[in-house]
């Protein structure tokens, strides 16, 4: 399946953010949900209805695949270009990409298992990033540079969880991207939804809803919870 440049740029750039809630090193003694325990967390397309499909860890972008170096603001670039270039992290980590039909729209979403104190650390950093952003300029991957305008919103039911509405438009046609951030105790959620030629938040928010119930019901904990997962996931 061919994927449109531009979305691909967004996608990647929204999981080269995701890396910031858990940078490359050891985990805590703590005991954490495994690999296994949060790929059972993530969205499938069954989850999404029909028309999507999965796409293989190999053909999605990631971090280390397509860098995707911005700038316009110091805050989420340094975040984003900081981790551009890096490898998965040590500690327990999964992402999917999920495709509607010609790759319109997109959607991502990584789950993280880190000690709690770190998690809340980077969960900050990263949260203090989308507050202070209101335009970011993508100079990779694309003829031209692409800017996009940054704007905070609530995307699912807790107005608490940090979230961003990117909006822009190369060679006349219009991109819109969400990107959304979650805690579960010890694990943290980075959504992403990339559309074009549209601009309405609703299907962003109903699927990102989707994944945090999802989350809830497989890990056994509550969306902005500080403490650890104690549900099926951490009794395995």
């Amino acid at each position: 399946m061919s994927h449109p440049r531009p979305l691909h740029v967004l996608a990647a750039a929204a999981l080269a953010a995701a890396a910031a809630l858990a940078p490359a090193g050891h985990a805590a003694a703590q005991d954490l949900p495994t690999t296994e325990q949060l790929k059972a967390a993530l969205l499938t397309a069954a989850d999404l209805g029909p028309g999507y499909t999965e796409i293989p860890s190999t053909e999605s972008p990631s971090p280390g695949e397509n860098p995707s170096p911005v700038s316009g603001c110091d805050a989420l670039s340094n975040l984003i270009n900081q981790h551009a270039g890096e490898p998965s992290p040590a500690t327990p980590h999964v992402e999917v990409e999920l495709d509607g039909q010609d790759g319109n729209p997109m959607v991502t979403e990584s789950l993280t298992a880190e000690d709690q104190a770190k998690l809340t650390a980077d969960f900050n950093t990263a949260s203090d990033a989308f507050k202070s952003c209101h335009s970011l300029t993508f100079n990779a991957g694309t003829t031209d540079a692409v800017t996009f305008t940054v704007t905070p919103i609530v995307l699912g039911d807790r107005p608490d969880a940090p979230a961003v509405r990117l909006d822009g438009t190369i060679a006349g046609v219009p991109l819109n991207a969400y990107i959304g951030l979650e805690r579960f105790g010890t694990v943290g959620m980075a959504y992403g939804f990339f559309q074009r030629e549209a601009g309405s938040s609703q299907l962003a928010s109903m699927q990102y809803r989707t994944a945090v119930a999802k989350v809830e019901r497989t890990l056994g904990t509550t969306a902005g919870s500080t403490t650890p997962p104690t549900g099926p996931a951490a009794s395995v």
